[in-house]
């Protein structure tokens, strides 16, 4: 059934069950674990993936408020006293019998989510994980930019690739990228977004940032800065927000891109574990740093940064200083905005507001896009 409709659809012709596994709505290719526990919500909920340790494939059932799983090995898809030759066989068989997969457990019928794409692109810059690529869908020709996962990565790396894609299906907003869909059927995997073809905000404020207004440049933060109210009402860490990982779209609109290293928190605190490797330690809080606690308003201080970015035409914080000086010098309570020039006292009170030692002291996204809009108002 399909999940929730409580009955068996009508039975599947046999020349669906000899379609490829690809075409199959309810196999997913490699998609990992946590989006498997996502998809599958009610008693007899099913999908088929691949395998992320061993050749082959595994069937995911949800029943009695759990997911359980029955491995297909390659040329073994056996059912009680029966063996088939391919896997879609073997699920129509379940489907059309409405036998259990074992004297335990049932076996219903959920269809595959409206996001996945077609792989397209040709290759440009490397990504993180594996080339960024621009292309069009070929249903309707709409431009696209496609990032690809390297196929040898570990499996927690995968999953890591797949974070942003299950952060930004939810997301709907005009200052945020939004996601096209997902490749999983085959290797490697892709994530399909919007092309923004105005490139990233630093490239753009380093080239083009000079013969901008102040009004356009603020206007931009507060692009920025309603995005990330968005992401705050829905409990979103981004964790790594800095001009770099925003994208200029047409009209100079700001979009906010690259959710790698987000997170959806129920109570709106990430802790993460580790070193700093990675950490862009110039953009990041000092609890964070010091404690690995990431909130809204550890977006918050990095925002302050992005704000310094802007009205610096795309400079580095700190910039003659290393990591562990700028740390310091954080610690100390002194803030990067001390040799900027030509700011206006409004926009110097909301950088410092942002860098608080205390992170209860800094102001909301809500405020700060209020603010900006003021200022936005006030300038001729």
């Amino acid at each position: 059934r399909t999940p929730g409709a409580g009955v068996l659809p009508v039975l599947t012709p046999v020349q669906e069950a000899n379609r490829p596994l690809g075409q199959q709505d309810w196999y997913h290719g490699a998609i990992p674990r946590l989006e498997v526990q996502q998809l599958l919500k009610n008693n007899g909920d099913f999908l088929v993936r691949k395998s992320q340790e061993k050749h082959g494939y595994v069937l995911s059932v949800q029943w009695d408020g759990s997911c359980n799983v029955f491995p297909l090995f390659l040329n073994m898809y056996a059912h009680f006293d029966l063996t088939f030759n391919s896997v879609p066989l073997l699920i129509y068989h379940l489907l059309s019998s409405r036998q259990h997969v074992t004297k335990r457990h049932g076996l219903c019928f959920i269809k595959k989510e409206n996001i996945v794409a077609h792989h397209v692109g040709v290759g440009v810059p490397q990504g993180n994980f594996g080339e960024v690529y621009s292309g069009r869908l070929r249903s309707d020709n709409t431009p696209v930019a496609v990032k690809s996962c390297k196929e040898n990565l570990a499996p927690e790396h995968k999953n890591k690739f797949l974070m942003e894609a299950r952060i930004l299906k939810h997301y709907d907003h005009p200052n945020i990228v939004k996601l096209i869909g997902v490749c999983t059927q085959k290797q490697p995997i892709y994530i399909i977004m919007e092309l923004v073809q105005g490139g990233d905000f630093l490239s753009f404020l380093r080239h083009e940032g000079h013969s901008l207004k102040p009004k356009m440049l603020v206007k931009m933060t507060e692009n920025v800065a309603s995005g990330m109210e968005y992401l705050e009402s829905k409990k979103c860490i981004h964790r790594d927000l800095a001009a770099r990982n925003c994208l200029v779209a047409e009209h100079n609109v700001v979009k906010i891109s690259d959710f790698g290293m987000s997170r959806q928190q129920d109570d709106g605190v990430y802790s993460a574990e580790g070193g700093l490797r990675q950490i862009p330690v110039k953009w990041t809080a000092p609890e964070a740093l010091n404690y690995g606690r990431y909130t809204t308003d550890s977006d918050v201080w990095s925002f302050g940064i992005l704000l310094w970015e802007t009205f610096s035409m795309g400079m580095t914080p700190y910039t003659s200083m290393t990591n562990q000086q700028t740390r310091d010098e954080v610690e100390k309570g002194k803030d990067s905005h001390q040799n900027m020039c030509a700011l206006t006292s409004d926009l110097s009170r909301i950088m410092i507001s942002c860098w608080q030692y205390d992170p209860k002291n800094r102001p909301s996204f809500k405020k700060l896009r209020a603010e900006l809009s003021t200022i936005y108002n006030e300038i001729t």
